[in-house]
């Protein structure tokens, strides 16, 4: 490896409540599930995790709740290697929640329906982040998400931009975002129904695979408004990315088993911004991505199912992936 990453994730917690079913109820209906379990997740804490799993050094940034399912998150944090002393705790709210439905269906694949009760992840202040006006020059990549207040992003990112280090936004849940905003991000990475919501571009033709041009359209949208590169995952269908030099296209990886999407776009993200940090070109870093979301995919949960570097590894050399900048 070039260079071990330095990364900062300002983000989300949320503890997931899981109920995998085989037929998800009309209104009105009761039916039996198959499963329940939990697992710590949210989208800011989900990237920080896969990252530090990959061998990056990662600080973790955002509020919880004074509450057991606290404890549990920050529990699965350090079991990841996460720096959470800036971490901070919240007296009167709870620490951020999802109830996930999973729906699986006879061949093994599934869907998910997810609400998110945000808690303690919109009670950062202005106040909370002012130290990183000093501090953010440290890291190699700075990351955001959009379930904390659109203010601390608009915020960390100035701070960022300021002392010149990169930024990576995954706007989800899609929001309205403003000019300023998207003129200092480096990289954004929405999925295809995020940047249709942005651009208004539809991504799919009427035979429901990808299209290209139009990816390609609803990515130049974005650059045109600052964005210095733009990623738009395409689930099933792969992922492209646009700048001002290249237009790069990445497949998707083909024999995994999809047991649960949950987490796929934040591990797909988490590992791009690991492998550019550490030294791979776009190219490369969109192939580990694609390698490292694949396996998070065959796996349930959110933070249980992200996998380590050794795992990626060995996954993304039988794709014929050469690994030796990453090692």
């Amino acid at each position: 490896m070039k260079h071990k990453p330095n990364i900062l994730v300002v983000g989300s917690f949320v503890l997931d409540q899981i109920a995998t079913t085989s037929v998800f109820p009309a209104e009105g209906e009761t039916v039996l599930g198959d499963d329940f379990h939990k697992a710590p997740g949210g989208k800011g804490a989900n990237q920080a995790v896969q990252a530090s799993l990959l061998g990056a050094d990662v600080t973790m940034v955002g509020k919880m709740g004074c509450d057991s399912n606290a404890e549990e998150m920050l529990n699965a944090c350090h079991k990841a290697g996460l720096n959470t002393q800036h971490v901070m705790c919240d007296a009167r709210e709870n620490t951020g929640c999802s109830v996930i439905i999973l729906e699986k269906a006879a061949d093994g694949s599934t869907k998910n329906r997810i609400i998110v009760i945000s808690g303690a992840n919109m009670a950062i202040h202005p106040e909370d982040v002012a130290f990183l006006k000093d501090e953010i020059a440290q890291y190699d990549m700075v990351v955001l998400q959009l379930e904390i207040p659109m203010e601390i992003n608009e915020l960390v990112c100035r701070y960022a931009h300021e002392r010149g280090v990169p930024v990576m936004l995954n706007p989800a849940p899609s929001a309205p975002l403003s000019k300023d905003l998207l003129a200092r991000l480096t990289y954004i990475s929405p999925n295809e129904h995020e940047a249709e919501s942005m651009t208004g571009i539809h991504i799919r033709n009427e035979d429901g695979r990808p299209d290209m041009e139009a990816a390609r359209r609803a990515a130049q949208k974005l650059l045109e408004q600052g964005v210095e590169n733009v990623i738009i995952t395409l689930g099933s269908g792969g992922a492209v990315l646009l700048n001002r030099q290249e237009f790069l296209y990445c497949p998707c990886v083909k024999d995994i088993t999809a047991a649960d999407p949950t987490a796929a776009g934040d591990s797909f993200v988490a590992s791009f911004c690991f492998a550019v940090c550490a030294g791979a070109d776009q190219k490369t870093a969109l192939s580990f991505a694609a390698n490292t979301a694949a396996l998070t995919v065959s796996r349930l949960g959110a933070m249980p199912s992200l996998p380590t570097f050794a795992e990626v590894k060995e996954r993304a050399e039988r794709s014929g992936l050469d690994m030796s900048v990453l090692e």
